[in-house]
């Protein structure tokens, strides 16, 4: 049908558009998108992920949809009016302007700027005509070549990779002899010498001598276009200390490598019957994998992937699964697909990634684990967000702000790179969330290693000494400061949502809760996901429910404080939240410093544990300035800060045990 509708073409605008113009323009353009910018898609009839829409048709009035829209293919056909075309006519149909008009505002919606009038058009595309004849005389000439006895190592070679004669057929195999050969049989059935290197079949000597097979010793695979026409040649070397393993044609008239696909053709017409898109990195990998049966396999030809193959892809398919192999030079190839890829994502139109096991490619893994282990590889891909997250993190080390704040501004570089808004705005989400979950795991204290270790007797004496100390701790410290640390989380976490203005600032703070409190953790997470939210009431209520805001925002001790009272005043929020952070931070330090002396005595004081808990006691003083809500619990500590009597209490019970003076930092 192309080649009617190309033939058509000539006929209507013969000397206006360079060859090959109006296949780049159809290749960039999703009809889907066209097409949709004027009909409302039957949701129960179309399957957008195969590109299969129906729609009521725009060009006559009916109820039910007639109008069918092959997206892959890029046609679309009425069953009702039998009206038919491509995304050009469907144009010129609907905003009724002629062919140029139409191409015009294709090309601006596709990016392509409108290349100048060109005179020789006409030319230029008999020219086309006769170059893909040529090749296909190439592609007969060489098949017939591999049957040869100079062959036999090369059909030995396919052999012990695993295809007969059957498959060398369907894939159009052919051998070039060591001495050449294709040019003096083109031009011995008449073909012009010129055409011959112009298809990039023979090049012209650097040494002024006569021209040369540009193939000479090498497996014979044919390029062809979506369209199946044959537009270059992939040769694989027989000599195994060859330089160039793999030699494809150079650019040409025909071909250009970094808008063709390998296999393109026929992965399309499996991937439109629901086949999963593959990319392979070369010739041998496609062929293993569509003879395994995963026949929407298509592979780049000798090049890192391109923008405009990517292009290619997502016309294809909204969601290519990328097989590289696996090892250092596979994961380099991934991550530069990824700086490719972000700045051209669309809704619905990603990547995923399938790495193979390390030293593998596809036809490695499926000659020794089968198409079962492929599948589930395929099944197992990970999307690029994932990828992306693993290329910033793994093997590096991130126990400092410096460095936490080093993978932040590396990540905000990278997904700043997305134009759409919206998916930017996923991407950020799902890299916070990453990052939430890698710097908050909750971790058992480093005492509770060393008390698993010691065990029998000096596990026992240990309990046996600390007993006393370890009653007062859980007495009055374990409850009520416990108590009082979840009252401060509590308005920590309403102050926030009450005004999100502010919220943004205390994200390290935030993260840096450790809530022993289902219900405060899964506010604290719920917050950290959505910081830049402008109404975070709304969030909490849309994931935990109304119930969950009500139970924190109707607590006395949360309704009283300032930053609810004058909800949204900015200033006052960023105080009163920094002195509850404050507050927290230096009992949850005094807490766990306590911790970690008692873990340390094991029945005798030294200076080192007593300095600490001297420490400890100037935190529990200095956190206990600005409680003045209700000073009759109250009294003055050693430095003339407020502090809470049952923690004061509590506190010089525990140091006369271990023979610490009460307002000295010094041991007895």
């Amino acid at each position: 049908m192309h080649v009617a509708i190309a033939a058509c073409l000539r006929d209507i605008v013969p000397m206006s558009l360079p060859p090959g113009f109006l296949d780049e323009l159809r290749s960039r353009l999703s009809l889907g998108q066209v097409v949709g910018r004027k009909v409302m898609w039957d949701s129960r009839k179309s399957n957008q992920a195969k590109g299969d829409l129906w729609a009521p048709c725009p060009f006559h009035q009916e109820k039910t949809a007639s109008f069918h829209v092959d997206d892959r293919k890029g046609f679309y056909y009425c069953f009702g009016c039998h009206a038919k075309g491509d995304a050009i006519s469907f144009v010129r149909e609907t905003e009724n302007v002629d062919f140029m008009e139409a191409v015009k505002i294709l090309a601006g919606e596709a990016g392509m700027p409108m290349p100048e009038r060109d005179p020789q058009a006409q030319q230029k595309a008999d020219k086309r005509t006769q170059l893909i004849e040529v090749m296909e005389q190439a592609v007969q000439y060489h098949r017939l070549q591999l049957q040869t006895a100079a062959a036999s190592d090369a059909r030995d070679y396919l052999a012990r990779r695993g295809l007969d004669p059957d498959a060398q057929s369907r894939w159009e195999i052919g051998f070039a002899p060591a001495h050449g050969g294709a040019m003096a049989h083109l031009t011995g059935k008449g073909v012009d010498q010129k055409l011959v290197m112009e298809a990039g079949i023979a090049a012209e000597s650097d040494r002024g001598g006569a021209p040369y097979d540009r193939f000479r010793g090498r497996i014979m695979f044919p390029i062809r276009d979506a369209r199946g026409r044959a537009i270059g040649f992939g040769g694989r070397a027989m000599d195994p200390n060859h330089p160039a393993k793999y030699y494809n044609s150079p650019e040409t008239p025909l071909f250009d490598k970094g808008r063709s696909l390998y296999n393109h053709g026929p992965a399309r017409e499996a991937a439109g019957k629901g086949k999963p898109l593959i990319v392979a990195e070369g010739y041998m990998d496609v062929i293993a994998l569509s003879e395994a049966g995963f026949t929407a396999t298509v592979a780049p030809l000798g090049t890192a992937i391109t923008e405009n193959q990517l292009q290619l892809l997502w016309r294809i398919a909204p969601e290519p699964i990328i097989a590289l192999d696996g090892d250092t030079a596979g994961l380099r190839a991934a991550m530069r697909v990824i700086d490719i890829a972000l700045p051209l994502l669309q809704a619905g139109q990603s990547l995923r990634f399938a790495l193979m096991p390390e030293g593998m490619d596809p036809d490695d893994l499926l000659k020794s684990q089968g198409a079962g282990a492929m599948q589930k590889l395929l099944d197992a891909a990970i999307p690029m967000v994932q990828l992306l997250w693993q290329r910033e993190t793994d093997g590096k080390n991130f126990d400092s702000p410096e460095r936490k704040a080093g993978l932040d501004k590396a990540l905000r570089e990278k997904t700043a790179l997305i134009t759409d808004q919206t998916i930017r705005g996923h991407y950020d989400q799902a890299l916070k969330d990453m990052r939430w979950a890698l710097f908050n795991q909750r971790k058992t204290s480093p005492g509770a290693g060393r008390r698993r270790q010691w065990g029998g007797r000096n596990e026992a004496r240990w309990k046996r000494d600390i007993s006393p100390v370890v009653s007062a701790k859980n007495s009055a410290l374990g409850t009520g400061a416990a108590h009082e640390d979840h009252l401060r989380e509590a308005v920590i976490l309403a102050s926030l949502i009450a005004t999100p203005a502010v919220a943004i600032e205390f994200e390290t703070a935030l993260e840096q809760i450790d809530s022993p409190d289902p219900a405060h953790r899964d506010l604290q997470s719920c917050l950290l996901r959505h910081l830049g939210a402008d109404d975070l009431a709304a969030v909490v209520i849309a994931e935990l429910g109304e119930v969950a805001l009500e139970k924190l925002m109707t607590q006395n001790h949360v309704a009283i404080s300032p930053a609810l009272r004058r909800a949204g005043d900015v200033e006052v929020a960023r105080l009163c939240l920094a002195e509850e952070f404050a507050k927290l931070s230096a009992r949850k330090g005094r807490a766990r410093e306590i911790e970690d002396a008692v873990e340390d005595l094991n029945g005798v004081a030294d200076e080192g544990v007593t300095w600490r808990l001297a420490q400890a006691s100037a935190a529990v003083d200095r956190a206990g300035r600005g409680d003045e809500d209700d000073q009759a619990e109250y009294e003055t500590g050693a430095n003339g800060a407020l502090i809470k009597k049952d923690e004061r209490n509590a506190f010089d019970a525990l140091l006369d045990q271990i023979g610490f003076a009460k307002g000295s930092s010094d041991p007895k």
